[in-house]
Formats: structure tokens, sequence, C-alpha cells
């Protein structure tokens, strides 16, 4: 055992000093990650094709999406599952693309419109999605989210008498309370 007082000494400073660069580094990390947007996930039922030992289309699609991507993109369920991932990771315009073609499967899903018009938004394209929300309010004027949403895109664009009556909708429509807070508070930013 080393008895050396200046080498212990030595050693406990190196401790505190790298105890503290982990700390740094890691509270960094943490700090500076910006807060991520995500679409409310949508609700597409399709059980797909079974393959042996219960492997799924979506499974096969994971493993080598390059080889089967293409010829199981008519899946529904994988479709949405990737729409979100796009929208969460920031691709919104490959979000947008399947969106659109989830549509052709059910076009008369709310929440597709939903997550289309907010996407379309982040991409510049407000105008579009202000048209595809109301679209969406045409199918399912009790859809609770695109209210928000739709609130939330004409604030956003500075049509404020819109966006009032969009978010006094949302809080007025539905039950779902956090969609309503949410509405309220945005109605007590408002102008």
């Amino acid at each position: 055992m080393i008895r050396d007082t200046r080498f212990w000494l030595l050693m406990a400073v190196f401790q505190v000093l790298f105890g503290l660069a982990v700390f740094a580094i890691t509270r960094d990390f943490y700090t500076q990650r910006p807060a991520k947007v995500s679409a409310h996930p949508t609700t597409i039922t399709s059980p797909g094709s079974v393959w042996p030992q219960g492997v799924t289309e979506s499974d096969i699609t994971r493993l080598a999406p390059g080889v089967f991507g293409e010829s199981l993109a008519q899946d529904p369920a994988e479709l949405s599952r990737q729409a979100d991932r796009f929208f969460s990771e920031g691709q919104y315009q490959l979000a947008a693309n399947a969106y659109e073609r989830l549509l052709t499967f059910d076009p008369g899903n709310a929440e597709i419109y939903n997550n289309l018009g907010l996407t379309l938004h982040y991409l510049g394209r407000s105008d579009e999605a202000l048209r595809r929300l109301n679209e969406g309010i045409a199918v399912n004027a009790g859809n609770q989210r695109i209210w928000l949403t739709l609130g939330f895109v004409n604030s956003q664009v500075g049509n404020v008498e819109q966006a009032r009556k969009a978010l006094t909708t949302a809080t007025e429509t539905g039950s779902d309370d956090s969609i309503r807070q949410s509405a309220m508070r945005m109605l007590e930013a408002l102008p």
C-alpha cells in the first residue's frame, strides 16, 4: 500500500475534479436539449400480415427497412408509427408525406388531419395547415384536440379572433381536461 501523503492528496484532488467534470458535462447535456413537441399519436388499427411464429410486418420493416420498407408501407399502423416518429425527430416533410398517405387509408380520422395540420404549420405552410385543420373539423367537429391545434395555428399567424373562437370551442368540447387547460392558457395569452 502506498503511504505517501502527497500521492493520496493528489488522488483526492483528481477525484474531486473528475467528479465535477462529469457533473458539468451531464448538466450541460440535459440543460441544452430543446423541448420536443410531439404529434398526438394517430389511432389506426390494422392487424397487418402475420409472418411465421407471430412476427408481424412492422417487425420485419424495423429489421430491414431498406429491403421490405417499400412493400410494407401499405400497413396503416406502421405508417402511423413512422409518421409520428418523423414528427418527433423534426423531419416534418417526411411526416407530412406520411400523414397525407394515412388520409388515403382513413379520410374520416380527425386525428390525422390534426397531425398533418400541425406538421404543415411547422413546415411554414400555415395556410395549408389551416385548410387541413378545417377539413378535419368538417369530418369530426367534436374532436377537442383539433380545435386546440386550430386555435394555436391561428394565433401563430395573427388571426386572433379565429384563434379565440377555436380555443373557446376547445374548452367547451370533449372531456380531456389537459387539452381544456392548454386551451385556457392560450386564450389568456391572446391579446
